[in-house]
């Protein structure tokens, strides 16, 4: 199958080439406009209807109205020159706000001038109700509301408009006005990161083109990576969302980010092992036809691609089985988007090889120039010369990184390291009057129960105050009660931030305590709001763990042995990923929690790390047994064929994960995803220099053929030296 698709992509070069650009820019369009549709931005939907806080969340759907897919912005008004509120202000704030309520806000065009049209309509007549006065009287504060995709550009825009025009209206009041949570966050958040993100995003590029013109010295070697990459993750993009939209499932706005940097990163190192091994051997074979050489090249190394491909399909298909929503529709998106990837790379990438040939390289003369040993040979004859210290060495510097994992803690914040913004200026100067938790209270809806009465607001007088009397509940609102009076809301302000531990610590503990115990008996109640969704994510996280992580390294083995058809190998394989895991993660941690202060690390950390760290850290471990196993059935020692293939595999590994690190990197440049970043760009330094190059050599250099027990390579007799693939280090 691998060189039937392989062999067809060489010998009609530019039949596939013409058919991925066409597919690829027109996937790019389409999935442009439609991935929004299928994210969403609540977390909370992506928890089992089982948890109690996604109940909550059902009742306010079915019995209060609120739509699923609501942004709540809190809007603060005060006077200008800061004096409290009188009664005419309030007057002027409430018939300023009504006006703004009846006010329909269109959805503007993009600001490189494309309409509307072409994305999400997001015009709506926004929802504006008053909240509270401050206790001093120096602000008033209004619940708005905007129903969309948070993260959709459509949206953010059309939410500007509406700031924009509360701003001028109670303006001409002589008030002023400031905006913060949910929507208002991430509007700030987004444009204040902006500028980082493009700065990030071209320095990625930049790496990859510096990289592989240091390394081949050639125009197109240089730039058709970027190219073939972007036109395949197109194209993978748009089976990502056409895969949703026929399934209905919704993904995380994380995930096409993560998508796009995880293509950007693979995609190119598939192409630079592509492209190391064909200029070997257009060196053996000079005057070989550049069709056949391409096709040689690809029906060989096309085995380790698919099967390094194959792992991260398998280790990211195994977060199908987890019960949380963001990690279950991450996985397949993942899966898929690879799977596209491992297809562009059996078929386009042959065919920009025998399509450019030697071209390819130009103007590098490199091609005619008698090969060199360089640090890649010297460190091969060093490591399997000396693989107990290199061993030892390799294992003891993974088990200091791994002594960080003492004393880990989980964090399951969000924007606490955000950049300071309006939004977050707003935040403070309401907590320093009100609860902390004022902007985003902590909800108890309470059902009636099958007999079919209807519920007394008197009736749960017991229970507010009963929760009221909690510790960390700085407030408690009004009994409210659905229009059918089957349902009942009480609005808790809690004194600690909502998305931290202190308030998880309320909610999961004494406030779900003190409405079990004083809920009136017929009666069921449900904790409702953003403490509670963490409590219940954490639950769930915790729960995943424990399946995914057996699941996924079960498959990744399987997969090994299938290519290895070894025993020991894929042992080895797999206790060195597994370290790297270990190392990688204490790192991490010793970083954020210990030495910057974080409450732990991110929730999504453990998961997402160990999927990218052994799922692509394998790739590269893959790449080197591989090329182990074709010099041992050479004759001569097995160690001087360790030597053989660090030398000629090793630059391969260290450019590519110098772009995969770099690629990944580059999510550092935001708060949200610093640690994934951080994490997973270590991670596959690690895997690239430490294990592939040094630790997984030096085992095989100790334990010889029998690395591949039960069925060891035989030496065949050695092929004449013009055939023979020689790759020096940097030529």
């Amino acid at each position: 199958m691998i060189r039937a698709l392989t062999g067809y992509s060489t010998r009609h070069p530019w039949k596939v080439i013409i058919v991925w650009a066409v597919l690829g820019f027109t996937l790019i369009g389409v999935s442009g406009t439609l991935m929004y549709r299928v994210t969403q931005n609540q977390t909370g939907d992506f928890l089992p209807r089982s948890y109690d806080s996604a109940a909550a969340l059902r009742i306010a759907e079915d019995s209060f109205g609120v739509k699923p897919d609501t942004d709540a912005v809190t809007v603060l008004v005060a006077r200008t020159d800061g004096a409290p509120l009188g009664e005419d202000d309030r007057r002027r704030i409430t018939a300023t706000a009504g006006k703004l309520a009846r006010q329909r806000v269109a959805t503007p065009s993009a600001a490189d001038g494309s309409p509307a049209f072409l994305g999400e309509d997001y015009s709506q007549t926004p929802t504006l109700t008053p909240v509270m006065l401050a206790p001093d009287g120096r602000f008033q504060l209004l619940s708005a509301g905007l129903v969309g995709n948070a993260t959709d550009p459509a949206l953010q825009r059309t939410f500007k408009v509406f700031r924009d025009s509360a701003r001028t209206e109670f303006g001409a009041q002589g008030l002023r006005t400031g905006f913060t949570g949910g929507l208002a966050d991430t509007v700030d958040a987004t444009d204040a990161d902006e500028l980082t993100t493009k700065i990030s995003g071209t320095l990625v590029l930049a790496l990859i083109v510096l990289l592989n013109v240091l390394v081949f010295r050639g125009v197109l070697a240089a730039v058709l990576p970027l190219i073939a990459v972007t036109l395949i993750g197109g194209a993978a993009a748009g089976a990502v969302v056409g895969t949703a939209l026929l399934t209905g499932i919704k993904l995380d706005p994380s995930t096409p980010s993560l998508i796009q940097v995880v293509l950007l990163g693979i995609g190119t190192d598939y192409l630079i092992f592509l492209l190391f091994r064909f200029r070997e051997r257009l060196r053996a074979r000079p005057e070989a036809d550049r069709k056949e050489l391409a096709a040689e090249t690809t029906g060989r190394v096309g085995t380790a691609i698919t099967s390094a491909a194959l792992t991260i399909v398998a280790a990211f298909a195994t977060l199908g089985v987890a019960g949380f929503g963001q990690f279950r529709v991450l996985g397949p998106a993942i899966a898929v988007s690879v799977l596209v990837m491992l297809l562009g790379s059996l078929t386009l990438m042959p065919a920009l090889l025998a399509a450019c040939g030697r071209k390819m390289f130009w103007p590098s003369r490199a091609l005619c120039l008698e090969p060199r040993p360089g640090l890649a040979a010297r460190l091969g004859t060093l490591t399997s010369r000396r693989p107990v210290a290199a061993a030892l060495g390799s294992f003891a510097l993974l088990a200091l990184l791994a002594a960080g994992l003492i004393g880990i803690r989980m964090d399951y914040g969000f924007g606490a390291d955000g950049p300071k913004t309006a939004a977050t200026a707003t935040a403070a100067e309401i907590s320093r009057a009100l609860p902390a938790g004022v902007s985003d209270p902590t909800t108890v809806y309470v059902t009636a129960g099958p007999d079919g009465s209807a519920l007394d607001a008197g009736r749960l007088d017991r229970l507010g105050r009963a929760l009221g009397a909690v510790a960390g509940v700085g407030q408690v609102g009004a009994t409210t009660l659905s229009p059918d009076h089957r349902a009942a809301r009480i609005d808790l302000y809690l004194t600690a931030d909502p998305q931290s531990q202190q308030a998880r610590d309320v909610v999961g503990g004494p406030l779900r305590a003190a409405v079990a115990a004083h809920t009136p008996a017929g009666l069921t109640a449900h904790v409702g709001g953003t403490a509670a969704v963490l409590v219940d994510v954490a639950t769930a996280v915790d729960h995943d763990l424990r399946i995914v992580f057996p699941v996924a390294a079960a498959l990744i083995a399987l997969i090994l042995l299938m290519l290895l058809r070894s025993l020991l190998a894929p042992a080895v394989l797999l206790v060195s990923v597994g370290l790297c895991f270990a190392a990688t993660l204490g790192a991490s941690t010793l970083v954020f929690q210990h030495a910057a202060g974080r409450p732990g690390v991110a929730f999504t950390l453990p998961l997402v790390l160990f999927l990218f760290v052994v799922a692509l850290g394998t790739d590269y471990n893959i790449l080197i047994t591989d090329r182990i196993r074709e010099e041992m059935a050479l004759p001569g020692p097995a160690r001087a064929a360790v030597a053989r293939a660090v030398r000629h595999t090793a630059p391969a590994i260290a450019t590519a994960g110098l772009v995969l690190a770099g690629s990944f990197a580059t999510l550092g440049a935001t708060p949200a995803s610093r640690q994934v970043g951080f994490a997973t760009a270590l991670g596959i330094l690690l895997s690239a220099f430490l294990l592939s190059m040094v630790l997984v050599p030096a085992l095989a250099a100790l334990l010889g053929r029998s690395l591949w027990w039960p069925l060891r390579p035989r030496p065949t007799p050695e092929p004449a030296a013009s055939d023979r693939y020689r790759e020096p280090v940097g030529s």
